[in-house]
């Protein structure tokens, strides 16, 4: 999914659910998908037309400033507070539904100036719904945990829906201020977006990206899509050039990047100090109850887990062919080709069979999705890049951006974005609008699922060795990038801002060295596995997650709780899939910890980690099996001492 710097209206606009669908049951037939599918998404069940749309920004401009009318009645009565919630979540889902047309019309062509600005007219009417609720959570308090339970228990349906969103409110009562003074945080939300929307218009439009000669004679730009097919260049010296070129080319902007990030950290701080947190990170788990041991101890264990990343890169360098040092430009290319195509409509066959595993109710959903007009295929000029599920329009199904390039890694992708909309379904058809703002902590858990059983999927499919070491292959990267890599930058993050905090400088140079220090350690470079250019390390500018608050831990326990999960779905049977279903119909009716934690996963222990490493390293036996060596013949000693913050 595609993430900027949001206030947290608009982060909850990206997971909130839409249409009720009528899904297969386990013995019904799924109907035939179109040999031709729909490339193209119809924006018209959102609304008709431009105009309607701005029709209804109108009303709904109208509904957000009559929201105070509310405010001094909350504590009144029970059906006084019932009203205020139903008024304030009413203009929110109506200005979300505004935001999700807004934003896939602008994705469709970036360079369209009307477009742009109705987005930014949809995320502004966001923000004076902040301003114009920002009341309500303090008044709440004020009225009482015990008054408000007394109004819940006299009034039902303020339970039913709203009982785990007031109990979210009185949890708060110690970081939330006055009316005036959530007020003027509500209204400075906008300001602290800034950084990132200065890094967006930076890193997509502005930077001037260098065009290179490579080696074959052609030429390729390396703007963000031609990166990152370059850096999979099969010969060496292309990939060195590339990145040599590429990095130099961000390093020309390593101060004015610094300072921009830094002024995005030290708003991380000063709202986590307004409010009363003990620091940056405390902050941002606090929404999600997220206890902090969720993230350091992830960071922990990542680092403990070192020595089979390094034992990756070993066997990496090996089927590469690579005789001298291993380099980071190394790390893309795959290790095995395979010259297949897949398809729009091969993928959405194939995805279907991977995912029979989870039941009919699910396979029906995507098929259902899949005939209808939700997706916006293949690229086109203008088109925003990479992909992304947006299902914030409740009473409308989501929709689906994807750049699909009829290769393996966009099969992938598909598979991935669409676990975000079935999951967006399930959460929809359980839970009321108020209760289907589900956590990260368990969306990306549902997409990377689709993932991994579609790896197992296409492993038990292949034809020949050579394409059963492309697809084990593939399971290795996505470890190393989604748990590794993220890790790595939730480390760099938490540096980053633990150094704010003791009041050091955020240059772009020091922002370089603290990123150089954690590449080179999970990187193995003291332990021989692999080299890196010091003119790599601002790699960290161009790392658009970033840009959110302490977001990207989400990613490496995703792909951990997803890994034991498959295991158990494709072992377990039908309880184990309820299981999981269960944890996608939960929406944002409990915490995103709680909800791991009732299908026997505490990430906040070491369990769950040592069991996705333990995945990657059964995938390595079986990869050096079929290599006709020993298995554990790539495995590095023991890993260096793990740092004991994280920081």
């Amino acid at each position: 999914m595609r993430y900027g710097s949001l206030s947290r209206p608009l982060a909850a606009a990206l997971v909130m659910s839409s249409l009720v669908l009528t899904a297969c049951s386990e013995e019904e037939e799924v109907a035939p998908l179109p040999e031709n599918p729909v490339q193209e998404w119809d924006l018209t069940d959102l609304y008709a037309t431009p105009q309607a749309w701005e029709s209804e920004y109108q009303t709904v401009a109208s509904l957000v400033a009559s929201l105070p009318r509310f405010q001094g009645s909350l504590g009144t009565n029970a059906a006084s507070l019932l009203d205020a919630l139903k008024a304030s979540t009413e203009a929110e889902k109506r200005a979300v539904q505004l935001l999700v047309y807004s934003t896939l019309k602008q994705d469709e062509d970036l360079r369209v100036d009307d477009n742009r600005a109705r987005n930014d007219r949809s995320q502004a009417l966001l923000v004076k719904l902040g301003e114009a609720t920002a009341w309500m959570a303090p008044e709440i308090i004020r009225v009482g945990e015990a008054q408000i339970n007394a109004f819940r228990a006299e009034l039902p349906e303020l339970e039913d829906i709203y009982g785990h969103q007031l109990d979210d409110i009185l949890r708060a009562a110690p970081h939330t201020l006055s009316d005036e003074s959530e007020a003027v945080l509500a209204a400075a939300s906008d300001v602290a977006r800034q950084a990132g929307k200065v890094y967006d218009v930076f890193a997509d439009a502005e930077l001037p990206f260098p065009t290179v000669t490579l080696s074959d004679k052609s030429e390729i730009t390396l703007d963000q899509s031609g990166y990152s097919r370059a850096r999979q260049l099969p010969d060496r010296a292309d990939r060195k050039l590339v990145f040599d070129t590429y990095w130099g080319k961000w390093k020309e902007f390593e101060g004015t990047l610094g300072a921009n990030l830094s002024a995005h950290v030290a708003g991380h701080v000063f709202f986590a100090k307004a409010r009363k947190y003990p620091n940056a990170l405390s902050a941002a788990l606090f929404d999600d109850a997220m206890p902090e041991a969720v993230y350091r101890t992830l960071i922990a264990e990542a680092n403990t887990g070192l020595p089979t990343l390094h034992r990756y890169f070993k066997l990496r360098k090996q089927m590469l062919g690579i005789t001298d040092d291993l380099a980071y430009y190394d790390i893309y290319p795959p290790m095995v080709s395979l010259e297949k195509s897949f398809p729009l409509a091969q993928s959405m066959k194939i995805t279907l069979e991977a995912l029979k595993p989870l039941g009919g109710e699910y396979t029906g959903i995507l098929s259902d999705g899949f005939r209808g007009a939700w997706m916006h295929a293949y690229p086109q000029e203008g088109k925003a890049s990479g992909a992304y599920m947006f299902g914030a329009a409740y009473d409308v199904h989501p929709y689906v951006l994807l750049n699909h390039h009829d290769d393996y890694d966009s099969l992938s992708t598909f598979a991935h974005e669409w676990g975000h909309a079935v999951h967006t379904q399930l959460t929809r058809k359980a839970q009321p609008y108020a209760k289907s703002d589900y956590p990260t902590f368990v969306a990306e858990t549902a997409s990377i699922m689709n993932e991994m059983l579609l790896q197992d999927y296409m492993v038990q499919q292949a034809e020949t060795k050579e394409e059963k070491l492309f697809y084990l292959g593939e399971a290795l990267e996505q470890m190393r990038g989604t748990f590794f890599r993220q890790t790595m930058f939730a480390e760099f993050e938490l540096a980053i801002h633990e150094a704010a905090e003791k009041g050091d400088p955020l240059t772009g140079g020091r922002l370089t060295e603290i990123y150089c220090d954690l590449l080179k350690r999970y990187h193995g470079v003291e332990q021989g596995v692999m080299v890196i250019n010091p003119a790599y390390c601002i790699e960290w500018a161009f790392i658009p997650h970033f840009y959110r608050n302490f977001y990207v831990y989400t990613y490496a326990t995703s792909i951990t709780g997803a890994a034991y999960l498959a295991n158990q779905i494709e072992t377990g049977g039908e309880e184990a899939r309820e299981t999981f279903l269960s944890m996608l119909r939960a929406g944002g009716s409990d915490y995103g910890y709680n909800i791991f934690k009732k299908a026997g996963l505490d990430m906040a222990s070491p369990e769950p980690y040592r069991a996705l490493i333990a995945r990657m390293n059964s995938i390595m036996d079986e990869m050096e099996s079929l290599l006709g060596q020993p298995a554990g013949e790539t495995a590095t000693p023991p890993a260096a001492e793990t740092p004991e913050s994280g920081g």
